[in-house]
């Protein structure tokens, strides 16, 4: 356990969730920022006299009110801010002209005691999703504050050519740019806590709320991100229209097919997953990753060479991923089972090939009155997901075509 004296400055924003009092309909507000004696996230107890300093130096009108830490979302002013015998009182006011102070204010103000956590809340979350969600950990990934995301992509670059020191330079062709959206969907979850618990002093809430709702939402969104329909959910890589990959076209994803019908190649197996392979860009290859469940690389692990050495490995390390042909393996429960013509397997750069998509901001709505004498916590954040480069991934058929 760490004792930390914190600077003020190191805690400037909203005041801390679930500890706010007299919200107002004009923007004002008081609750602590801070509570002495309870541990963070980040390890650090918080003594009484950690902001003394800052405050005679500073004063509250020195200090910015600022959204989830950010300098460049001053939301409002603070009015009053000291310290007491539970922790660091507040009193501030939102700036209603600021549109975000606007939105942070009806959060607030909610009847049912709506807060957004705090950003070490939320990236504590974000860190055990990804740990989590296969998907997540192998794709690239962009935070926004808007409800959607949109990215223009070069589908062909412009035309190039040599050309001698002093001969005519004709004109080139444009690049053909196609621009890809990306919503934002609500996802939640209902932990439940006894008022118990809650009244512990021992227990940090906003470290318990992370751990109860992480594992939820990686469920949630592993299953999506491979098979979501883009209906009030991300849009799975598997939802998009599949082409042999001779035909293959932008918007739509490739794949090899095994010539058999809901099996690999009877005499060479492991020749549809070389060709698998080597249906992706060199460009690619590099920054790979197969996907497929537990089931397909049950199968799989047991494929050997011509010495009869296994192409599965393990980890090197602990929790590092098993690999084959020496590319690593996220192994995703979403991945449809070997089968007449399912696509069971995914190979490529998904880093490059899915981006998910995160609004910043977890929401928690806090009610001690629908189950009691449990409190619940609905809890939402806003997610999307898709593809955003159709020639990174290639899939696997297993069909005659």
């Amino acid at each position: 356990m760490k004792s930390t004296v914190v600077p003020l400055a190191a805690r400037e924003g909203v005041v801390a969730p679930a500890r706010l009092r007299d919200v107002q309909a004009d923007g004002t507000f008081s609750g602590y920022a801070s509570l002495f004696g309870r541990m963070d996230l980040g390890r650090d107890l918080v003594m009484p006299g950690a902001f003394a300093e800052s405050l005679r130096s500073k004063g509250a009108r020195g200090i910015k009110l600022l959204f989830q830490h950010n300098p460049d979302e001053p939301i409002g002013v603070w009015v009053d801010v000291r310290e007491d015998a539970r922790g660091l009182l507040v009193h501030g006011r939102l700036l209603p002209a600021v549109a975000r102070a606007r939105e942070v204010l009806e959060l607030m103000r909610g009847s049912d005691g709506g807060y957004l956590v705090p950003p070490e809340t939320e990236a504590a979350v974000i860190r055990g999703v990804k740990e989590i969600s296969p998907i997540r950990a192998i794709a690239g990934n962009r935070t926004v504050s808007a409800s959607i995301y949109k990215k223009p992509f070069s589908i062909t670059g412009p035309a190039t050519g040599w050309v001698a020191e002093t001969a005519t330079r004709p004109e080139t062709n444009s690049p053909t740019l196609d621009e890809l959206a990306f919503p934002t969907m609500e996802l939640y979850a209902m932990p439940s806590a006894t008022q118990t618990l809650l009244d512990d002093s021992a227990v940090n809430i906003d470290e318990w709320l992370a751990e109860e709702i992480q594992i939820a939402f990686a469920e949630q969104e592993g299953t999506a991100f491979v098979t979501g329909d883009g209906d009030a959910k991300p849009r799975g890589f598997l939802d998009y229209t599949p082409v042999a990959n001779g035909s293959w076209a932008w918007d739509k994803i490739g794949y090899i097919a095994t010539g058999n019908d809901g099996t690999f190649d009877t005499a060479n197996p492991s020749d549809d997953l070389i060709d698998l392979v080597y249906s992706l860009k060199s460009g690619y290859r590099a920054n790979a990753h197969w996907v497929m469940n537990r089931a397909t690389q049950a199968v799989i692990r047991k494929f050997k060479d011509d010495d009869g050495n296994y192409l599965w490995h393990p980890g090197e390390k602990a929790g590092a991923w098993p690999t084959l042909m020496n590319y690593p393996i996220a192994e995703s429960e979403d991945m449809p089972d070997i089968g007449s013509d399912e696509f069971a397997i995914a190979f490529g750069d998904f880093k490059r090939g899915y981006l998910v998509v995160d609004r910043a901001g977890i929401r928690v709505l806090r009610d001690p009155y629908s189950a009691k004498p449990y409190v619940l916590f609905y809890t939402t954040k806003r997610v999307g997901g898709g593809v955003q480069d159709f020639d990174a991934i290639k899939l696997l058929k297993f069909g005659s075509s």
